[in-house]
């Protein structure tokens, strides 16, 4: 087993503990209590921390050093089964499948989940680029992906809809948008 440093361990620690922060004060802005105290709490388990740790750079996702590394993340895949705000959660298999047909189908996700998934969005944004932070940069780090993922119609409507709303008007209406309006439908 690779060694992994007290420093790197501390490092990244701090920034999941920094990003949990960020995601529990958006949850309760539009109240997602729940969700905002228990956010992303198997980054804690040693499956991911380790990895975490082992590849810790602070500038961006260790799951993507490891990726690179291996060509997967383990603390991905486990991550993503775990937490529901992540739309790779919501997969599943279509069992009726004929030739050429998609054999993993994308289902749509709930719209506290959504939510959620813009929570966490906005604080990875905000905690890997700090100062350069805009509320454009959730959208921009969006339309960057990969634009052939398997996101169910729905939920990147939906998501694209919210990201556009914060990326024009800002947190503050966007986040009353989604309270009042958004998780009520």
């Amino acid at each position: 087993m690779e060694h992994i440093s007290i420093k790197k361990a501390w490092g990244h620690f701090r920034t999941i503990t920094h990003h949990r922060r960020l995601v529990r004060a958006g949850c309760f802005r539009v109240g997602l209590y729940w969700q905002g105290l228990t956010h992303d709490l198997s980054k804690f388990s040693w499956t991911e921390f380790r990895v975490g740790a082992m590849y810790f750079q602070g500038t961006r996702s260790p799951n993507n050093a490891e990726r690179e590394d291996l060509g997967f993340s383990t603390a991905w895949l486990h991550h993503k089964g775990r937490n529901r705000h992540h739309y790779e959660y919501w997969f599943d298999y279509n069992s009726h499948a004929d030739p050429g047909d998609p054999v993993i189908i994308p289902c749509p996700m709930p719209h506290r989940y959504i939510a959620e998934m813009v929570m966490d969005r906005i604080a990875a944004c905000k905690t890997y680029q700090r100062e350069a932070y805009t509320d454009q940069s959730p959208l921009q780090y969006y339309q960057k992906g990969n634009p052939e993922m398997l996101m169910h119609p729905d939920t990147a409507k939906d998501l694209e809809m919210l990201l556009k709303m914060l990326s024009e008007r800002g947190e503050k209406e966007t986040f009353r948008y989604i309270r009042e309006v958004y998780l009520k439908q």
